[in-house]
């Protein structure tokens, strides 16, 4: 067995030949307590989509091969092996037909990805939302999608499962599987983000105001949804210090809250935005003025 098809076998009956067995479903996503380390909140993902799984408390994922690897400390060739000796259980499978991969569940399919963006009406948004064009160009791309007989351009920003947030002057929402977007700089620290656009204007604030950081720089975790907050916090607690960047709501002080009764390691950042809804409504509030502001932290 080589690696291309150990990697075509299907992780779910994988995993559930070693005895695991998922916590719950949702359509192509499998949560499961992670078989590499204990966890009281399951935090570990496999979309049976894509036939890859993801760590939230290591912050790593991949292949079946991979997983293998991982699990039991070990080389490709000892790997392989080994799941040369699962493969002969009847009820290990190949994954069934899956429709393509630029189809999204809901309806969005996507035509086509550019590294960078040139619709100017994506640019005049991203200027209205005073993100630095260079910042953009660096994190984000420019997504042309399909929904039903229309075609639309967005600004698309990937997450860890290959999936898209898209934003557009009038439109808002994201193509399957939703996920996180985990950024590893090798940092004892994180800075934590519920949406991509408050990671922008961090950066964007970082490049204007030229900020002296610590090196390395924060690990970044930006959400993409609160819901997943609960099951990043294996993630989060790795670090010696988490930077909270959440909306100003009852949402956000509910997961701060939950988080500072576990550790005191939260540093929570609110108190730089005081009278915004969140980190990009106060660096559009600010305008021109940045150099004059004070109070973020790298």
């Amino acid at each position: 067995m080589n690696c291309e098809q150990a990697n075509q076998l299907e992780l779910v009956s994988v995993l559930a030949s070693l005895g695991h067995s998922p916590v719950k479903t949702r359509r192509n996503d499998h949560w499961y307590h992670s078989p590499l380390h204990p966890d009281n909140t399951p935090s570990f993902k496999v979309n049976s989509a894509k036939n890859t799984w993801y760590d939230f408390g290591l912050g790593k994922g991949g292949t079946v091969v991979d997983l293998v690897c991982t699990l039991y400390h070990c080389d490709i060739t000892t790997a392989l092996a080994k799941i040369g000796s699962l493969s002969t259980n009847p009820d290990l499978s190949f994954p069934r037909q899956k429709k393509l991969p630029d189809q999204d569940e809901n309806g969005i399919i996507i035509q086509s990805v550019k590294e960078r963006i040139t619709a100017s009406a994506l640019l005049s948004y991203l200027q209205s939302r005073h993100i630095s064009p260079s910042i953009a160009a660096k994190y984000c791309h420019e997504v042309l999608y399909q929904v039903r007989d229309c075609t639309y351009r967005a600004i698309g920003f990937k997450n860890n499962s290959g999936g898209y947030e898209l934003r557009s002057p009038g439109f808002k929402g994201s193509t399957s599987p939703k996920f996180v977007t985990y950024l590893n700089r090798e940092s004892n620290r994180i800075a934590v983000f519920e949406g991509f656009f408050d990671f922008l204007s961090y950066e964007t604030l970082a490049q204007k105001r030229g900020l002296k950081q610590e090196a390395p720089t924060p690990n970044i975790l930006v959400l993409n949804s609160l819901s997943f907050f609960t099951r990043s916090l294996l993630l989060m607690e790795k670090h010696q210090q988490i930077h909270l960047y959440l909306d100003n709501d009852t949402a956000g002080q509910k997961c701060i809250k939950e988080l500072q009764q576990r550790t005191d390691r939260v540093m929570d950042e609110r108190s730089l935005y005081k009278g915004c809804k969140d980190l990009n409504e106060w660096l559009v509030d600010q305008g021109r003025n940045l150099g004059q502001r004070k109070g973020l932290r790298p």
